[in-house]
């Protein structure tokens, strides 16, 4: 049994971003995993970060026609969007490749998002703590669809600092929905969170790691 935080994994995760990479011939399966946010959360960022391979976005510059729907406040330099998935890939041993998908943020892509939640074993679910409602919707819908999902808190500069039970009361958490933190810039900081998101799964007999 391969474990999630493997010397292995770890020197999968220390190549260069980006570098073009085909999976290796022993890869027998693949596993999907949600990144899922409201706006501004930082999906396309770990995504980004994550992958072993030049990520697709379907990112498209933000006009005045969303400015009346789209909330900029605190969120001053976007000036992007994802309009239909970002993906990327990360080989997790040599039987298993591990595929993101970026879901965009706003209601109205939400048919969109149903059709990518579609076969996936799980969901991280990025949290913004200076606009926490703003993901009450995603965690809902995750709920209602009975994804198992970790609450994956992006430190910003200016992100405030809560203790975990009063994060996950505010939050309407169930107790077995880990709480994980990570600067989504940080290609350490986010291959970390993975991993610790992977061994969630892996504990809960969700996903099956094989030699």
């Amino acid at each position: 049994m391969a474990s999630a935080n493997s010397a292995e994994a770890r020197a999968t995760a220390a190549g260069a971003p980006g570098t073009p990479q085909y999976l290796p011939a022993s890869v027998q399966g693949a596993v999907k995993i949600l990144v899922t946010g409201p706006f501004g959360v930082g999906k396309t960022t770990l995504v980004g970060s994550l992958s072993e391979i030049t990520p697709l976005r379907t990112e498209e510059t933000m006009t005045a026609a969303s400015s009346a729907v789209d909330d900029l406040t605190g969120r001053g330099d976007k000036t992007t969007t994802t309009v239909a998935l970002d993906f990327g890939r990360i080989t997790l041993n040599p039987r298993l490749a591990l595929y993101l998908f970026g879901t965009p943020g706003q209601q109205r892509f939400w048919p969109l998002w149903d059709d990518l939640s579609r076969g996936a074993l799980g969901a991280i679910a990025m949290v913004d703590l200076r606009r926490p409602d703003e993901s009450f919707d995603v965690l809902g819908r995750l709920e209602e669809q009975q994804i198992p999902f970790a609450v994956a808190v992006n430190t910003f500069p200016d992100t405030p600092s809560y203790p975990e039970d009063e994060l996950r009361s505010a939050l309407d958490l169930l107790p077995d929905v880990p709480i994980l933190f990570c600067d989504a810039r940080d290609r350490r900081a986010a291959y970390d969170l993975l991993i610790d998101f992977v061994g969630h799964l892996h504990a809960t007999a969700v996903l099956e790691l094989q030699r």
